[in-house]
């Protein structure tokens, strides 16, 4: 650099430039000169280097370099680059006026950080990129994507010392210690972010839940798939598309549904009460037991002697649940009597669909029910409704 600043002198030797008028005509072409240096080394990250690495990264057989060094991880060090040449350059070039390079020198040092501080976290942003392909998300996964936000939060912290620090000329280390004394202020700034990562923490290490489970909470109007967990909230899209942001801590102190089992098992379980009307409960008489025969839906020899007509209709309901092919057989299925009310007698109907979905789960458990309303009477009994 003085080789530099001698080369400029004599040059403008030659002119009609003297005393101060020279210096400073020597001085901001010098500045000029490491303001285009500076936008050189940029460019040349930007355009150049930056692209090269993510053609390098692309042509690799490992997919981790794809999400480290991707273009905003890039983009970002290349801000760096050139923060650092007019660091090194300019100062010195004021060293003939010690407060102007002192403002420099902190101005610079300022900037840094906080291009440094941008670097850091678009790399731990980078790193949540592994299970963005996922639609499901591990307790290990939620707990690192936690984490993640927790580094975020202590990356800006430190970067807030150091640009602290520079500005009042104190060492990190010692605006580090003496934050003893301020801990109360910073518990009550980082509440939010402290209680949400106690609550992540709770959430993931008891595998309540995770990305793409369905959950439903009726206090916060939330009924849909999980998209994100962070630190301050748990996205939800409900299936009507609305976004519902559940505080996490709220999933901890409340109850909340996680149908995730449900999806994971065998099957969906269905349990639904219909009403018999107390006064057509009675003995099959011999009509309506050849009715039954002709129609197929039970036997002669199982009508034998006196018989209900209410135990007949839970015994074909049994056996025809048993017989089709969308109810899960390995589960439980029954037809049984619940404790009678004002309102009739009440006959439970549980078993277990093989459909999931909501839409082929719905359309099954219609035909079945269905069939059920329409069997009452055949079997010469009635629902009970209130007129």
């Amino acid at each position: 650099m003085n080789e530099l600043t001698k080369y400029i002198e004599h040059l403008l030797a030659s002119t009609t430039l003297t005393g101060g008028w020279l210096s400073f005509v020597t001085l901001s072409v010098l500045c000029a000169t490491v303001a285009l240096i500076a936008w050189l080394v940029y460019m040349l990250c930007v355009k150049v280097l930056a692209p090269i690495t993510v053609r390098i990264t692309r042509r690799t057989d490992v997919v981790w370099d794809d999400y480290l060094l991707n273009p905003q991880v890039l983009r970002s060090a290349c801000h760096v680059v050139p923060a650092i040449v007019v660091w090194l350059l300019m100062p010195p070039l004021f060293f003939a006026y010690p407060i102007i390079q002192a403002l420099l020198m902190k101005a610079t040092a300022i900037y840094i950080t906080v291009a440094a501080m941008r670097l850091v976290v678009a790399f731990i942003s980078s790193l949540k990129l592994f299970d963005t392909n996922n639609d499901t998300r591990s307790a290990a996964q939620q707990y690192f994507h936690s984490f993640c936000g927790v580094l975020k939060i202590i990356v800006l912290f430190l970067g807030v010392i150091i640009i602290i620090s520079i500005v009042i000329d104190r060492s990190p280390l010692t605006l580090l210690a003496g934050l003893g004394a301020t801990s109360a202020v910073l518990m009550l700034v980082f509440k939010d972010s402290i209680t949400g990562l106690v609550a992540g923490i709770r959430l993931t290490s008891n595998n309540m839940v995770r990305k793409g489970d369905w959950i439903t909470m009726d206090k916060a109007g939330a009924n849909g798939v999980v998209e994100d967990i962070t630190l301050s909230t748990v996205k939800v899209r409900n299936f009507d598309q609305t976004i519902v942001t559940v505080p996490p801590q709220k999933l901890i102190e409340d109850s909340f549904q996680n149908w995730q089992g449900m999806q994971e098992g065998i099957g969906r379980r269905v349990k639904r009460v219909l009403y018999i009307d107390f006064r057509s409960i009675a003995i099959v008489n011999d009509e309506l037991k050849q009715k039954l025969a002709a129609d197929g839906l039970m036997k002669k020899e199982e009508m034998k002697g006196e018989v209900v007509n209410l135990t007949l209709f839970r015994r074909y309901m049994d056996r025809w649940l048993a017989q089709r092919d969308d109810v899960v057989k390995e589960a439980t299925y029954f037809v049984r009597q619940l404790e009678p009310t004002a309102n009739g007698l009440p006959i439970e109907i549980y078993f277990f669909l093989k459909q999931k979905e909501w839409k082929s789960y719905e359309n099954h458990l219609a035909e079945i029910m269905e069939r059920m309303y329409a069997l009452v009477p055949v079997f010469g009994m009635r629902i009970y409704q209130r007129i």
